[in-house]
């Protein structure tokens, strides 16, 4: 199924603004020092993002963004085709997508393989639904954002 401004049997356009997006953001960080100057603007970057979010996502974003800076400040905050992620060593662990500006009914929180979620039955999540969640989901997800942080 195409939509308008679609190619069949290519990338929608959405596709494509989301690759345009991170060829733009992997040119930005080619030109940026490395250490702490590097990670204040990957920062400044995704707050900025967050900041032109529909209204709700936004919220959701800040509040994400406020658990991952407090139950896991290791991870370094920094934008994946244009939504916001938190990485160690370069590799995303955890990341929001803002529903809204994906066109879905809800956003989504989500883990990596990089995430130490690994659970004894061999089964776990890998992403969440968001669309507003109670405080004890806040506390649930600052629970899955503190075990994904871990590092073995």
């Amino acid at each position: 199924m195409t939509t308008e401004g679609d190619t069949p049997g290519g990338f929608s356009a959405q596709e494509r603004t989301a690759m345009k997006e991170r060829a733009a953001e992997l040119k930005a960080d080619a030109k940026r020092a490395k250490g702490a100057k590097k990670a204040a603007a990957d920062e400044a970057d995704l707050l900025a993002k967050i900041a032109q979010m529909p209204e709700g996502d936004r919220e959701m974003a800040e509040r994400l963004h406020s658990i991952v800076s407090a139950v896991a400040p290791d991870l370094a905050p920094k934008l994946y085709y244009g939504q916001p992620g938190y990485n160690r060593d370069g590799k995303v662990v955890v990341f929001f997508r803002s529903g809204q500006m994906d066109k879905e009914r809800y956003s989504t929180f989500g883990v990596s393989s990089k995430a130490a979620l690994d659970e004894a039955d061999g089964f776990w999540p890998t992403s969440y639904a968001l669309i507003d969640p109670t405080e004890e989901g806040w506390e649930r997800l600052a629970d899955v954002v503190r075990r994904a942080a871990k590092t073995e």
